[in-house]
């Protein structure tokens, strides 16, 4: 019944009220009949374990026990159980089940956030240090591929910032987990609630983030080729960071299905969600969320690959120059006239 509800009217909580609670309570409070006490059965659909997911939890704790002020101490209890994948699991606290995989929900995103923006500084300040300092002119002038060069770029790029992302990760994972084990432990088995990601799932969000970062990678170089110097190509990076920053923060505090429709739209459009989009869905066990985001952000990769190569295979990469303020004030000034 409470699955039927749930799909139903699209909700995410569910207060069952058992037949006979109203005769109980009114036994209780006229004959006063101590003996009496009753319950009511609450269900939680678990979408991922977000940082706001205990809320309505919370929210109906706290109205059980001012019912039990207002009667009597211990008149109603509460019989929590979670919905997970559809399934109903009995006598399973979803806020339990929630502070267990909180460390997840904020870990992923933080860290895929830090590889992402490490990754494409050091893209980009290597193409803007050759280019300031004419290295770059004489790599160019030998008889290597230049798509080899590039490629040779990109590999360098991922291997020092996945060692850097590596690090910050076991250093983050060590710093959540110091707060974890302040928490009281729990009897919750994640790996009978099918809530460990299984060996397919690891292979989908290694190929998601591998295509994202490459995708990144190949932005920073082109953005950097229009750089004048260092700071400037980390300038034209950082006009990125908001497409990096504003989906992990949002998606570390609200599940991605409960979002509107609209919002959800923008966010799957922003390749740069997909890794933390592919975290979540690899752990509920939605691999075609994985598939399709792989799908979008590998063509996404290609036509960012593909402008990269055909940038370095012309001499625009040695002269081509973009300045957001030239452009500023060039548009103040068509204004003006």
């Amino acid at each position: 019944m409470a699955q039927t509800l749930l799909s139903r009217y699209n909700s995410t909580y569910f207060l069952e009220i058992p037949q006979g609670f109203t005769a109980n309570m009114t036994q209780r409070l006229n004959m006063n009949n101590t003996t009496v006490t009753d319950s009511v059965n609450f269900y939680v659909v678990f979408s991922g374990g977000g940082a706001f997911e205990n809320i309505g939890t919370s929210l109906i704790d706290n109205s059980v026990s001012q019912f039990n002020r207002y009667l009597a101490p211990d008149v109603l209890a509460i019989q929590k159980s979670a919905i997970i994948k559809g399934e109903i699991e009995r006598r399973v606290d979803p806020s339990a089940l929630s502070t267990l995989m909180v460390s997840q929900a904020i870990a992923m995103p933080v860290t895929i956030m830090i590889l992402l923006t490490y990754s494409m500084q050091i893209a980009a300040t290597s193409v803007a240090m050759e280019k300031e300092e004419k290295t770059l002119e004489t790599l160019l002038t030998l008889p290597v591929d230049r798509f080899a060069i590039l490629m040779g770029k990109l590999a360098g790029s991922v291997l020092v910032a996945g060692v850097g992302a590596l690090t910050y990760m076991v250093g983050f994972t060590f710093y959540i987990n110091s707060f974890s084990s302040l928490m009281s432990s729990s009897a919750i088995d994640l790996a009978s609630l099918g809530l460990v990601p299984s060996l397919l799932g690891y292979l989908l969000l290694g190929v998601s983030l591998f295509v994202t970062l490459l995708s990144a990678l190949a932005l920073a170089v082109v953005l950097s080729a229009f750089a004048d110097d260092v700071r400037g190509a980390q300038s034209l990076v950082g006009y990125i960071y908001p497409l990096l920053i504003i989906p992990a923060l949002l998606m570390i505090y609200i599940d991605f299905n409960s979002l509107p429709t609209w919002l959800r739209i923008i966010l799957f459009i922003i390749p740069y969600s997909h890794p933390i989009l592919a975290s979540k869905a690899v752990t509920m066990g939605d691999y075609p969320t994985s598939v399709l985001g792989i799908i979008y952000v590998s063509l996404f990769t290609i036509s960012i690959m593909y402008a990269a190569s055909r940038l370095f295979a012309t001499e625009k990469i040695l002269t081509a120059k973009l300045k957001f303020k030239d452009l500023w004030k060039r548009g103040n000034v068509e204004a003006e006239k």
